[in-house]
């Protein structure tokens, strides 16, 4: 930080500012916590990666996932089940007819996101079934009979 004499408005002389420091290390910090956690910059560009959302939840039956993946077609989404972890991989390209220096504003994420979901229940791998439809991918893991509640019948006696 420089030392700057303090002078009245009038004179030509750099005058000091007591919060230009202040906003010069909010702005510093603004841009590295957005690098940070993948918000575009002028100077990084698009080049972040993205996840899609997702939705897991349980029924009586199954285990369900719904992930959001607008814009994608299903062939471009792999999917994969180890064990008890779920992984989910695709990649999302921009339009190629549309050159990147004509936008007036980019707000949607592109490229390649892997997640990977440990599933907090057995289930039945060899039934496990996916659809996609609308953007959405919704796939179904069925719960191991061993997992799924059983009604006991009270005798009275």
């Amino acid at each position: 930080m420089a030392i700057l004499r303090w002078c009245p408005v009038d004179q030509t002389v750099e005058r000091w500012d007591p919060f230009r420091d202040l906003t010069e290390i909010q702005s510093e910090m603004n841009r590295v916590f957005n690098g940070a956690v993948g918000q575009p910059s002028p100077t990084t560009g698009f080049d972040r990666g993205w996840a899609p959302a997702v939705d897991m939840y349980e029924t009586k039956d199954e285990l369900v996932l719904r992930a959001e993946l607008p814009g994608m077609n299903e062939k471009d989404i792999s999917l994969s089940l180890t064990g008890d972890v779920l992984t989910l991989r695709g990649e999302r390209v921009p339009d190629p007819t549309v050159n990147q220096e004509h936008y007036f504003r980019g707000e949607r994420w592109y490229g390649k996101f892997e997640r990977m979901f440990p599933l907090p229940i057995p289930v039945e791998a060899e039934k496990v079934t996916a659809t996609f439809r609308d953007g959405v991918l919704t796939v179904t893991l069925p719960k191991v009979e061993a997992v799924k509640p059983k009604a006991i019948k009270i005798d009275v006696m």
